[in-house]
């Protein structure tokens, strides 16, 4: 009977009829639209991503080649479990906005969390930044003050304005472009507060430590941002180090 009714249907028909029966015929579900910009966390793992390599004299010149491609600085960042969440860019104003950037959550390679958390600021700095504080910070923090960093502590990225130098200046700060990162001090496992203000010099509450502590830190940010500012290099910095992830070449 069966065979009786197959040789009165057309061939297409019967393809149909067949595929529907054996449960393969089901409608291909609807493609997907991926977020403007922003490549699949999924990529391939990288090989010795950055994040995870120890800081040499190329490091900053890798930042700047990892970091001028949006997709590859995301995949950098996701293949060693740095929590970043791409924003839209945005412009503020003719001189202020935010470009292939997004907001930099926790590190899940670390122990030591950013307060603030969540702190908005392009890619290229978030690909510094977390070199700096998984391969500089915390190990320094380890060696010469012999306790772990449990917490980091900041003044932000972002900031629409011109640089502050002290005086006037018509120059626009890398904060405006979010492209730059104000680093205070740290908390330690032992409930020590190290800071810039009060520990650079070594008279603070970590001692003679921490002042070494925050030279060594300072020093090793070189090697790793275009431009790292301290109190050494004028009182606007006598509490933060200034870290600017952009290609240029100045430490002091």
């Amino acid at each position: 009977m069966i065979q009786a009714v197959r040789s009165h249907w057309p061939r297409a028909a019967l393809l149909v009829a067949l595929a529907v029966l054996t449960g393969c015929g089901r409608a291909a579900p609807p493609p997907t639209t991926p977020y403007p910009g922003r490549p699949s966390r999924y990529e391939a793992p990288l090989v010795g991503a950055l994040i995870d390599q120890r800081v040499t004299d190329q490091t900053r010149a890798a930042v700047i080649r990892e970091g001028a491609s949006y997709g590859q600085c995301l995949a950098q960042l996701s293949a060693s479990r740095v929590t970043f969440s791409p924003v839209p860019n945005r412009t503020n104003s003719a001189v202020c906005g935010l470009k292939e950037g997004g907001v930099l959550g926790p590190d899940m390679g670390t122990v030591a969390r950013m307060a603030p958390g969540d702190v908005e600021m392009t890619c290229q700095t978030a690909l510094a930044l977390s070199i700096w504080r998984r391969q500089v910070l915390e190990p320094a923090a380890r060696e010469i003050m012999g306790s772990d960093v449990v917490q980091i502590d900041h003044f932000g990225a972002y900031a629409c304005r011109n640089v502050n130098n002290g005086g006037v200046s018509n120059r626009v700060s890398a904060h405006a472009q979010a492209a730059a990162f104000d680093f205070s001090g740290v908390r330690l496992r032992d409930g020590r507060r190290i800071t810039v203000l009060a520990d650079w010099n070594g008279n603070g509450p970590g001692g003679a430590a921490g002042g070494r502590f925050m030279r060594r830190i300072r020093d090793d940010a070189c090697r790793i941002f275009g431009t790292t500012l301290s109190p050494d290099y004028n009182a606007v910095h006598r509490d933060h180090l200034h870290l600017e992830a952009t290609n240029t070449q100045f430490c002091r």
